[in-house]
């Protein structure tokens, strides 16, 4: 089976929200026929801006049943495809920097982030589970959040749960360039997956990336603003993973 994942490597204007989702669905209205994935930046809606977070967080937050992970919903109907794009989150008292799921606009699913930042840890509360998802054509997808791609653990754990394709939702800054050069292709390599990871255009470093299990680059964006789109042909994963087993060959009895 072949799948079609586009990054959707934009700006966000920091405290907009709805500007950002306008420039959303222009980006998603311009995608080709036959893309069925389409992965946006961390911390989208909101722009990703920890003075912002930190001054009017609460103000700009919304719970998973707010208008804009509702109109995400809205689009990825449309659109007929998997929509992932980071957002802003509340409950309570708490902020999170989370990830909304919509599939074809069915009820969305929700990943906070679980590993933060040391920058990030004052404004936001980590979350506390890994979540696997099934796009529209039910395939299997593991999320994870910018700085995650620092611990391959979190990526061996959504593979092992099933996940064939890594979506990486980013704002990796000017200077950290490796994170989408290297770190992508790793964790994707590890674990014989595809990853998609899409960052924050300027004034963030770009370089999206959709990478297959070999750790092979199939699509790379520039540093401004780029929709990158590659086929994933997904029998690659178990065609990996038949001629280096190493995710069987494992023993975490000897792992701290």
């Amino acid at each position: 089976m072949i799948l079609r994942a586009a990054a959707l490597q934009l700006s966000a204007v920091a405290g907009e929200v709805e500007s950002n989702l306008n420039r959303l669905e222009e980006a998603i209205g311009a995608l080709p026929p036959g893309v069925t994935l389409a992965v946006a930046p961390e911390l989208y809606t909101t722009g990703y801006d920890l003075d912002l977070v930190a001054r009017r967080g609460h103000e700009l937050a919304e719970p998973v049943t707010g208008p804009a992970v509702e109109r995400l919903v809205s689009l990825a109907k449309r659109a007929g495809l998997t929509l992932v794009v980071g957002f802003l989150e509340s409950e309570g008292d708490q902020l999170y920097d989370s990830v909304a799921v919509s599939a074809a606009g069915g009820d969305p699913v929700v990943y906070r982030k679980t590993h933060l930042y040391p920058a990030e840890m004052p404004v936001f509360t980590p979350g506390n589970s890994l979540v696997v998802f099934d796009d529209t054509s039910g395939t299997q997808m593991g999320l994870m959040i910018c700085f995650e791609h620092a611990f391959p653990e979190i990526a061996t754990t959504l593979a092992l749960e099933g996940g064939r394709v890594l979506v990486i939702p980013s704002a990796v800054p000017i200077g950290y360039e490796h994170v989408l050069a290297l770190r992508t292709r790793a964790r994707a390599q590890d674990n014989q997956v595809f990853a998609v990871a899409c960052n924050m255009s300027a004034p963030f470093c770009g370089l999206s990336v959709i990478v297959d299990p070999r750790g092979e680059i199939l699509a790379q964006a520039g540093t401004g603003e780029e929709t990158v789109i590659a086929d994933l042909a997904l029998e690659a994963v178990s065609n990996e993973r038949a001629r280096e087993p190493s995710l069987d060959l494992r023993r975490p009895e000897l792992y701290r």
